[in-house]
């Protein structure tokens, strides 16, 4: 005889709302002690007493992930050992100064973080706005159901003095049909009665009923216990009955929120462990900010205490100065505690979703970032680099491409011949050493003469790239600038009036058009090498274009491109995305040296790459740094100009 069976999700489909109720699940706790007590007995324990029933329970781990499959909160989950993943970026992290996401943004977003294996997704408030709740209204439709099982909507406790069916960010929470809910309560008695203007029994009563009409509707709720460090240490006994109030309504997780970010590590794992041991039945949970650059230590501490479950964001994302960056929590405990979660196996995948979340969100991503950032695995000091090529780790504390990273070799006048060696191995492969050491010598002593000058190379891989093929035999560069000229027309000097209508006239024209009382004019002339159509044979062939353009670099490099793309149609896909000018040495006014970082970008393969210039002419050290950058584009892209054959013939 075959059994059918169906699921608890598809007999809620079956029945209304309104009418489906389910008892709150019986989660252990202890009665509440004096505050005093309590202390006293965490006190006494030592941390193995409080988490090692879990930590050698090897059975108990086995089960507890089985049970993520549905339901991550099914049991109990206690850190270190197993950590569940929170992520608020949609919710707590756009209250960001600049952050903002559009529905469709948070589709992506969504879908992405879900692709990562995280465990929760917070998609946001939809009692309080109109794009969370058109979020969760296409979620049902446009997003698949891995996504949809992972998704929160996050929503406060019912208000004072009504009833919490009668609510209606309470019924938004409903109506968002997501299976979890995470709920904000105060847990300070002082936020109670200033902020909330409500009684301590009033609010206990609020907590209590609203997580209990929801865990009634089949909802997992969570509950976020609004400054509860700070409510810890003025009340405690109050802090733990606003817990005590959600876990006896069915409540699955206790969130302790360092609102204010003000909490130490050190008072973390000591009220962490008291909360562990008040409620063992219910995982502890924790949600941190950065005001004193603590978020992500506090984290960890609270998870190596018995925190369950860790809420943060994205790149560390948040109001203020930030929430907890989930960007080095999950790779601090994966690999240095050890810690099993469920996005375990999608480690090597976080740094390109670092980046992706940042591209979304319009931001740039930082290069000082840890584990993610183009800076994480860099390294610039001579006696560093040459320790590394012995062994990798003696600078490192774990392998870059264990999060999707890679190390770079900065080259500066700081560097040792070892980072020059380094980046020759990247362009040309293995080498002989006496086809080396004589090379890079030169080229060191090349980069720290121009470092001197005002160079910087540390952010210009491209223009170091460049100056190693130079220094090699045999090199033909793809294309050379014969002459150029600029020309500026301006009939408008009066400096009050020509921002205006500049800015008119830039509004009103076509993008290419220059303003009406501005325009500047280059010539350039470039030779290439082309195919001749009768010959079939390569040949040098010059060519001469002229551009207009808001600016004379503007106008210097559409003339430049104008030149090229008919032998390089490949350069139809480089564009600029960044110009900087730097004044090296300001007090020589007018005559000051200039340096030009420009970075391009490859539409199609997306690669990016910075060329750097200085000069004593604005326009000259643009134009050098501009043709660094194409030029670099067709050695990399480009099947014409590689070294010739005879490049590393033996001189011996």
């Amino acid at each position: 005889m075959k059994l059918s069976f169906i699921s608890l999700g598809a007999l809620l489909a079956l029945q209304s709302p309104a009418t489906t109720a389910f008892a709150p699940p019986k989660r252990s706790f202890r009665p509440l002690q004096s505050h005093s007590s309590l202390q006293s007995q965490v006190e006494d324990e030592t941390t193995t007493s409080i988490t090692d029933t879990f930590v050698n329970d090897d059975a108990w781990i086995a089960d507890g992930l089985e049970a993520t499959s549905s339901n991550p909160l099914a049991e109990c989950v206690v850190g270190p050992h197993r950590v569940l993943v929170f992520d608020t970026t949609l919710r707590d992290g756009t209250q960001g100064e600049a952050i903002s996401a559009s529905c469709q943004d948070k589709l992506k977003i969504a879908s992405r973080l879900a692709k990562f294996d995280v465990d929760f997704i917070e998609a946001g408030w939809p009692g309080s706005n109109p794009k969370d709740a058109e979020f969760f209204a296409r979620a049902q439709t446009e997003l698949d159901s891995s996504v949809r099982q992972k998704l929160v909507a996050f929503g406060s406790t019912r208000r004072k003095n009504m009833d919490v069916s009668k609510d209606p960010q309470i019924q938004a929470l409903v109506d968002s049909q997501v299976p979890s809910v995470c709920m904000v309560a105060k847990a300070h008695p002082w936020q109670v009665t200033e902020i909330l203007r409500a009684t301590p029994q009033e609010n206990l009563d609020m907590i209590r009923d609203s997580v209990a009409y929801l865990v009634g509707l089949g909802k997992t709720v969570l509950i976020d216990l609004e400054h509860f460090f700070d409510g810890y240490r003025a009340d405690p006994e109050y802090a733990l009955q606003c817990c005590q109030a959600a876990v006896e309504a069915g409540a699955s997780c206790l969130v302790m929120c360092d609102t204010n970010g003000g909490t130490m590590p050190w008072e973390v794992e000591r009220i962490t462990k008291a909360m562990v041991q008040q409620f063992p039945g219910t995982t502890i949970g924790i949600h941190c900010h950065n005001d004193c650059g603590m978020a992500v230590a506090n984290s960890v501490c609270g998870s190596h205490a018995g925190v369950g479950l860790v809420q943060g964001t994205i790149n560390g994302v948040g109001e203020r100065t930030g929430n907890a960056d989930l960007c080095s929590i999950i790779p601090s405990l994966v690999l240095h505690v050890e810690t099993q979660m469920t996005c375990k196996e999608k480690l090597p995948e976080l740094t390109k979703l670092s980046r992706y979340v940042d591209e979304i969100l319009n931001r740039s991503p930082s290069n000082a970032a840890p584990f993610v950032g183009t800076s994480a695995f860099a390294h610039k000091g001579g006696l560093h680099v040459a320790a590394m090529e012995r062994n990798p780790l003696s600078y490192q504390h774990v392998e870059p491409e264990l999060v999707g990273n890679k190390m770079r070799v900065l080259i500066s006048e700081l560097s040792g011949r070892q980072n020059i060696l380094g980046k020759m191995k990247e362009v040309f492969g293995a080498m002989e050493d006496y086809q080396q050491s004589d090379r890079a010598l030169a080229i060191l002593n090349r980069v720290k003469e121009l470092e001197h000058q005002g160079y910087t190379f540390e952010g210009a891989d491209a223009s170091v790239h460049l100056m190693i093929l130079h220094a090699s035999k045999g090199y033909c560069p793809p294309f050379q600038v014969l002459d150029y000229s600029a020309q500026v027309y301006d009939y408008n000097m009066d400096s009050a009036s020509r921002v205006l209508t500049n800015f008119k006239a830039a509004v009103e024209n076509s993008e290419d058009g220059p303003p009406t009382t501005s325009s500047s004019r280059a010539t350039i002339k470039v030779r290439t090498i082309a195919e001749n159509p009768e010959t079939r044979e390569l040949e040098f062939q010059d060519t001469l274009q002229v551009s207009d353009g808001r600016g004379p670099v503007d106008a210097l490099a559409k003339a430049l491109m104008r030149a090229l793309q008919p032998s390089h149609p490949f350069l139809e896909s480089v564009e600029l995305v960044d110009y900087k000018v730097r004044i090296l040495d300001p007090n020589s006014a007018t005559g000051a040296a200039t340096r030009v970082m420009i970075e391009f970008r490859d539409t199609e393969s997306e690669k990016q790459w910075t060329t750097v210039s200085v000069d004593r002419n604005v326009i000259s050290a643009s134009l050098n740094a501009l043709v660094d950058g194409l030029e670099y584009a067709l050695v990399e892209h480009a099947q014409l100009c590689m070294l010739c054959d005879d490049a590393f013939e033996s001189n011996k």
